[in-house]
């Protein structure tokens, strides 16, 4: 009796859990469609449609699209942004809408691969106070059309450095830099998409790895002086790009970036993120750049600094941003990108 008493007691407290956090899921805002890791066609028009949780006075909600790796997210009255570029409202959506703060939404024609979805709900407390909450969901985008040639948006051959060039931050390719080629894809439809990314589908070959070097992540990197040929296949098509590397000689290994550890904060408090830990292998100061690539958009300060801040917004449930640093050295050899994560706390 005893035994059966206790599963008794065990089902029951498993089952008030289980409502418990049912309940505490339901009260988060969140897009319900469409669904994380969903597969779409780019220039469909698809329902979006979202849960307000237990957020009152909501005005309104937005909805953008933006590549899994862009930097620069939407611009909610950031004065301390400059030279970025914001991204379009894809859809306004309101309490009237036939799905309520949701409606039609239109997938990017030009989309492929890893896209964003970032829905932010504007919420009025009065003349005085004005704050926002978000959900982001990650989906694959596809196009319908074929993929009918791959080109390369720089000079072709490609002529990277030249003999006796001077160091400066910005303006040299040295031994050690780190870069992306920027590729495109002519498809079927008349559209033309980016295909950078190894998300895109694309994979490069050095013909000669003792010059460019392909990294994991699809990067390239300069090691040596000379000529080859970076292979670049995408869907069944293939482009081939001849390259020079005419650099300094002097070793230089690029330095690393350290972003820190990930942070738990609550929001109201002043946010320090921390690249310090960063290296360069000959010892070199580094130059930073820091940028956010998941959240709502915040100001974040002092981007070029090994310690930039930000105050955390306000928000009804955990949410996470995430940012990015890449350093240079004096030579001009960059980094490959390391993130951190903050997940903002009620």
């Amino acid at each position: 009796m005893k035994r059966k008493a206790w599963a008794h007691s065990c089902c029951f407290i498993t089952f008030a859990l289980c409502l418990a956090l049912s309940a505490q899921h339901a009260f988060a805002f969140k897009i319900l469609e469409p669904a994380e890791e969903a597969k779409l066609r780019s220039g469909t028009t698809i329902t979006a449609r979202v849960d307000l949780g237990k957020d009152s006075n909501i005005v309104q909600v937005r909805y953008y699209w933006y590549g899994e790796q862009d930097d620069t997210l939407v611009e909610q009255d950031d004065t301390t942004a400059t030279g970025s570029i914001v991204a379009p409202v894809a859809l306004i959506g309101l309490s009237d809408h036939h799905s309520p703060f949701g409606g039609q939404l239109l997938v990017p024609n030009d989309g492929i691969g890893p896209m964003r979805l970032l829905a932010v709900a504007d919420i009025s407390r009065g003349r005085l106070e004005k704050r926002s909450v978000f959900d982001e969901i990650l989906v694959q985008v596809e196009p319908a059309a074929a993929l009918t040639s791959i080109e390369f948006e720089t000079d072709k051959p490609l002529q990277l450095g030249r003999a006796g060039q001077s160091s400066a931050f910005g303006h040299v390719d040295s031994l050690g830099k780190i870069f992306q080629l920027p590729v495109v894809g002519e498809f079927a439809d008349g559209v033309t998409r980016r295909i950078s990314t190894l998300g895109s589908g694309t994979r490069y070959q050095s013909s000669n790895p003792k010059i460019i070097r392909v990294l994991s992540n699809g990067l390239l990197q300069i090691v040596g002086n000379g000529k080859m040929i970076l292979t670049v296949t995408n869907r069944g098509k293939q482009a081939i790009l001849d390259v020079t590397v005419e650099v300094n000689e002097e070793p230089n290994e690029p330095p690393v970036a350290d972003a820190g550890p990930n942070q738990s904060v609550k929001a109201g408090t002043k946010v320090k993120l921390s690249g310090l830990k960063s290296r360069d292998a000959e010892g070199e100061a580094l130059y930073y750049s820091w940028s956010q690539v998941r959240g709502s958009k915040i100001a974040l300060l002092d981007v070029d600094n090994a310690e930039p801040s930000f105050l955390a917004p306000t928000v009804s449930e955990k949410r996470t941003y995430r940012f990015k640093l890449r350093v240079t050295d004096k030579k001009g050899a960059d980094s490959v990108p390391a993130f951190v994560d903050v997940t903002v706390e009620p």
